[in-house]
């Protein structure tokens, strides 16, 4: 059949892999160093992919290709996600991007009060204290959960609440996610950071749309299985930017 599809320009192409990373189908693959449509069949035709592209790379055309197989994509991701998470808990390393970006690359970020306070008096500094936040891309035993109180939000709240950092992030390791557009169940991987870590509390922070209760679940089941008795809350925020409970 012949349909709208994505073209990649491999000369354009710089290798950074962001394309992979925003394709939700797994229908992009990093392939000697450069961003290959692996599949017809998984590319839906929507475009994640193109705002993400930093060299403009990727564009439309219209061809002869494999209708969009959306059984194919899931049972593709539910292998992958099962894979992965056996993974992480057989080694407790996490799973890298195609590119192997340095975004990856786990570290503390260490905030003087002097650095904070000369912040405040031109803008608000940022309360953020590691990297990366992504839930899929944090080691669950990375040193900075020693001690932590654990803040677990979806990706949208940080858009809608206005003072995020300042009523959240702050004093917090924090970690982020979308359980719609991961389309994954990030229970495992949250219940081996909570397990085996010093974990001192944690705060869900989710949006009011019904999706986000995955992430509110995955929390609540990996504290379950955590086996461990720690003070946790939820805090769901609407979509014009308030607290709602």
């Amino acid at each position: 059949m012949k349909r709208k599809i994505i073209n990649i320009d491999e000369e354009k192409c710089n290798g950074c892999g962001a394309c992979a990373a925003a394709c939700h189908e797994g229908a992009i693959g990093m392939v000697d160093g450069k961003a290959k449509l692996l599949r017809d069949d998984y590319c839906d035709g929507l475009g994640d992919c193109l705002p993400a592209c930093p060299t403009g790379a990727i564009t439309f055309t219209e061809r002869e290709a494999a209708a969009y197989d959306e059984a194919a994509v899931m049972a593709a991701k539910a292998k992958k996600e099962s894979e992965a998470a056996a993974k992480t808990a057989s080694d407790k390393k996490p799973a890298a991007l195609p590119c192997g970006c340095p975004g990856t690359h786990s570290k503390a970020i260490k905030r003087s009060e002097e650095t904070v306070g000369a912040s405040e008096s031109a803008e608000r500094p940022s309360r953020l204290s590691q990297w990366p936040v992504q839930i899929k891309l944090v080691p669950v035993n990375a040193p900075y959960f020693d001690g932590a109180k654990l803040l677990i939000a979806a990706d949208c709240t940080a858009y809608a609440y206005a003072s995020f950092h300042e009523r959240f992030i702050k004093g917090h390791i924090t970690l982020v996610g979308c359980p719609k557009l991961d389309a994954v169940d990030y229970s495992a991987k949250l219940t081996e950071i909570i397990k085996n870590n010093d974990i001192k509390s944690v705060t869900v922070v989710r949006m009011e749309v019904p999706c986000c209760g995955g992430l509110e679940q995955a929390a609540k089941n990996a504290l379950l299985a955590s086996g461990k008795f720690i003070p946790w809350q939820v805090v769901t925020i609407s979509t014009d930017g308030r607290i709602l409970d």
